[in-house]
């Protein structure tokens, strides 16, 4: 089968003059390699796309694929991770990971946690800043935990995101929202322990990998799981495979909300224990990372004693049911 790849590699977009914290999500060249590496090991010929507007080139072109396996995160808007697979809807290429709607409601924390509520999934009460007048309006009680609406890999989460006085909750809301030019999610901040939970398959068929948590270090900034720590987790974090009962809450909390959002193949939702003692989803990854070495998933893949090969051949497998033969 013809497998293409779509990704946004990092150096591509450092060169146009995008600053690091603004290409955070996006991918080296190591983990294009390998993710090559494990699709071809499956039998498949691999063609390399690159990003978005790679795709367009390429469509316009004549090109076509069996399949597109995309990792590629967009770098403008809110539905920018929906870009590529509409693209591809339009052309009747299927893709490995969620659909455009999909992937445009869960980068997007606010409507993910307003569906998930609807639905009775534990979510912490919440609101979403768009204006600087709605700084004001903030009826949730201190501390709070504040961060960009539509970012990922921590972008946007710092040690002042973590809000313990109220005299501090306009300044710093303020400041994120001029800073990040889009809403920002405001919700209590719980101080108990952080998971996330890996997950595999489509609707009735999917399932959970296991519930990874996350211990923070001496050396890491306190309470968070911070674009900084998560740079730099070598030295600043650790990570376990925890089944104890608030674990396996975590994880039928997570499948409960990947199934309310429809996502499809594999990725990744995070949860934290508040001070109740009670575990509520956070925010849901469907288009998580993917680097053999780096990313949460093949992370806590490797410590099940899973081969990466593996994984990829699963993800691929369930995207493989939307093939046309």
């Amino acid at each position: 089968m013809r497998v293409g790849l779509t990704y946004d590699l990092r150096s591509d977009y450092l060169k146009e003059g995008y600053s690091l914290e603004e290409t955070a999500e996006f991918d080296k060249e190591d983990t294009i390699d390998g993710l090559a590496r494990a699709i071809a090991a499956h039998g498949h010929e691999i063609d390399r796309i690159g990003n978005v507007r790679a795709l367009v080139a390429r469509l316009a072109k004549g090109d076509r694929w069996d399949l597109v396996f995309n990792i590629a995160e967009g770098m403008h808007g809110i539905a920018r991770e929906a870009q590529v697979p509409a693209l591809l809807e339009a052309y009747s290429i299927p893709c490995t990971f969620s659909d455009a709607s999909v992937l445009t409601m869960c980068l997007h924390k606010g409507y993910t946690k307003a569906v998930l509520q609807a639905a009775g999934v534990a979510t912490a009460p919440f609101t979403v800043v768009e204006r600087e007048s709605d700084a004001d309006n903030i009826k949730i009680p201190c501390p709070l935990f504040v961060k960009p609406v539509a970012e990922g890999t921590g972008k946007g989460i710092t040690p002042e995101s973590i809000i313990r006085k109220p005299e501090d909750v306009r300044k710093t809301v303020v400041s994120l929202l001029k800073k990040h030019a889009q809403p920002v999610l405001v919700e209590p901040y719980l101080d108990g322990r952080e998971f996330t939970v890996g997950l595999l398959g489509t609707g009735p068929s999917a399932r959970t990998v296991a519930a990874m948590e996350i211990h923070l270090g001496e050396k890491a900034e306190p309470g968070l799981y911070s674009l900084s720590n998560k740079e730099n987790y070598e030295d600043r974090v650790t990570y376990s495979i925890a089944t104890d009962a608030l674990a396996r809450e975590a994880e039928r909390v997570a499948l409960a909300a990947w199934r309310t959002l429809g996502c499809r193949d594999g990725g990744r939702a995070d949860l934290r224990a508040g001070s109740d003692g009670k575990v509520y989803f956070l925010e849901v990854n469907p288009l998580a990372g993917i680097n053999e070495k780096t990313s949460d998933l093949p992370i806590m893949w490797r410590m099940l004693g899973r081969k990466y090969d593996d994984l990829i051949g699963i993800i691929l497998d369930e995207a493989m049911t939307r093939v046309k033969r």
